[in-house]
């Protein structure tokens, strides 16, 4: 992919990637991590779309840039980003969660298909993206290293003994993503652990800050790709809406994780249908 912004390409992408999202949470008969999923599209869609560099015919190519899924429970939209973008055929939607998939319900490492982590604890993403770019830096590869993290696992202490490594190395090649969707599986944020000032605490330890909204994908791309200065990774702050584009989804803790019924699945594919 080349580093070209077209809005109308990456806003048809991430209306593909909420039809896949369904489909997979609808087609693999058991529940499915919905709202995250939903709520990450725009994000994962301008990443893949118009910003990385990849090769979807080589996706080991070593001078890649590298994307880290550390918010595990925005696979259904990691899965649809790493499919409209080509880098494995559409089809292998249809497996998620089946036996013998390679499309767990959490990432499992294949580099092959594009997945660059396993995933299943929460708060290891950025831990793993900080080393990535640490490598690069040491090497001197000019490929980037991309995380996204959820605002519910910045409750993690990890995440944050990563941002002041990730600032202790002056490492200018990374950027974190937090899908701020002030919810998570158990209610609320602000009620759980209030994390409300993400951009102060990440430039408290030596980060540049951004904010976007997370589904206007030229305010996404705008802060990420805005300048950093040298030295000093970069956090995006996406604030956004958990199930967004479903009506009975968003912003309903009930669908964290849950199945689709038949009827469910019909009115939630017109619902995307009527906002394209």
């Amino acid at each position: 992919m080349n580093n070209i912004f077209d809005e109308a390409r990456v806003k048809t992408m991430a209306d593909m990637m909420r039809r896949n999202i369904l489909d997979m949470a609808y087609g693999c008969g058991s529940g499915a991590h919905l709202g995250g999923g939903l709520s990450v599209v725009e994000t994962l869609a301008v990443l893949y779309g118009a910003i990385m560099y990849f090769d979807p015919s080589n996706p080991a190519d070593p001078d890649r840039d590298r994307f880290i899924l550390s918010k595990g429970h925005g696979v259904l939209g990691f899965y649809a980003a790493l499919a409209q973008a080509g880098i494995f055929p559409i089809e292998l939607l249809e497996t998620f969660q089946r036996n013998g998939t390679d499309l767990a319900s959490l990432t499992v490492m294949n580099i092959n298909l594009g997945i660059e982590s396993s995933n299943g604890s929460l708060g290891q993403g950025l831990s793993m993206a900080a080393g990535i770019a640490l490598h690069a830096k040491s090497r001197e590869k000019t490929f980037r290293t991309y995380v996204l993290l959820g605002n519910g696992e910045c409750n993690e202490g990890e995440v944050w003994e990563a941002v002041m490594s990730a600032s202790q190395f002056k490492l200018d090649n990374l950027t974190a993503i937090v899908d701020d969707n002030s919810m998570q599986s158990d209610g609320t944020s602000e009620r759980i652990i209030d994390m409300s000032s993400f951009s102060e605490k990440f430039e408290a330890f030596g980060w540049d800050t951004a904010s976007a909204d997370g589904h206007d994908v030229s305010s996404l791309y705008c802060a990420i790709t805005q300048r950093t200065a040298n030295g000093r990774p970069k956090a995006v702050i996406a604030k956004t809406v958990k199930g967004k584009g479903v009506s009975f989804i968003e912003n309903n803790r009930d669908w964290h994780h849950n199945r689709l019924t038949k009827s469910l699945y019909e009115q939630a594919l017109a619902e995307i249908g009527a906002s394209r």
